[in-house]
């Protein structure tokens, strides 16, 4: 059975993310999706939350037919880094060869997100060549200024488990991209939150100390 994920979103938990995890899961299921994965940047806080709210669970299943895989966008000395599939430790301006073994160490998959995109902290070549990464992502629609990303993955194993092992073969990639309409309120949201932690003393500290 074919089963629709975007593998690459973010909430509030990251400082350019602008939703609710449940906001997200509402959205995705609005569009037909079936599951997303959690990729704040630097922090697995999202994931924590959806677990105390019951919207994911520990073993890797569904939770009334929609699949939250747990994951992190982690800014490495080398560039961005997505885990897919596993929770991880702060590991912010650590180098990628480390960041992709302790991702294998706890069982998720490495994927460099808009991979030599060098205006968005994409891994450079030389780099990529030599990392151990399970895949690559091959469309991210924030680079053209455009949103949603869709795979259509065929498995009969709905659950983390499944997902992570079909990530490994080929699948149909669907393209939806935002309008301009919502990019630009995107942008405006993401700008007013930088402006509040700004203004906000103990926010400010904790971004110039790298939390």
């Amino acid at each position: 059975m074919p089963f629709n994920i975007d593998l690459h979103t973010h909430s509030f938990f990251s400082g350019d993310g602008v939703s609710s995890p449940e906001d997200l899961i509402a959205a995705a299921r609005a569009k037909g999706l079936n599951g997303i994965a959690i990729t704040d940047h630097n922090t697995c806080d999202a994931v924590n939350y959806l677990l105390e709210k019951g919207l994911m669970r520990l073993d890797g299943l569904p939770v009334n037919d929609f699949l939250v895989l747990p994951g992190v966008e982690v800014t490495t000395a080398d560039g961005h880094l997505l885990c897919i599939g596993a929770e991880l430790p702060y590991l912010k301006g650590k180098p990628a060869r480390e960041v992709c073994d302790i991702i294998h160490e706890r069982g998720g998959l490495a994927i460099p997100p808009h991979p030599y995109d060098l205006f968005r902290a994409g891994i450079r070549f030389s780099t990529l060549e030599t990392l151990p990464v399970d895949a690559i992502e091959v469309f991210n629609a924030a680079t053209t200024l455009r949103r949603y990303n869709r795979y259509a993955f065929k498995t009969d194993d709905f659950s983390v488990k499944g997902i992570l092992a079909q990530i490994l073969k080929s699948n149909e990639l669907n393209q939806k991209y935002q309008t301009p309409r919502d990019s630009l309120r995107k942008t405006w949201n993401n700008w007013l939150r930088l402006r509040r932690r700004k203004k906000i003393p103990e926010l400010a500290a904790k971004d110039r100390n790298g939390g």
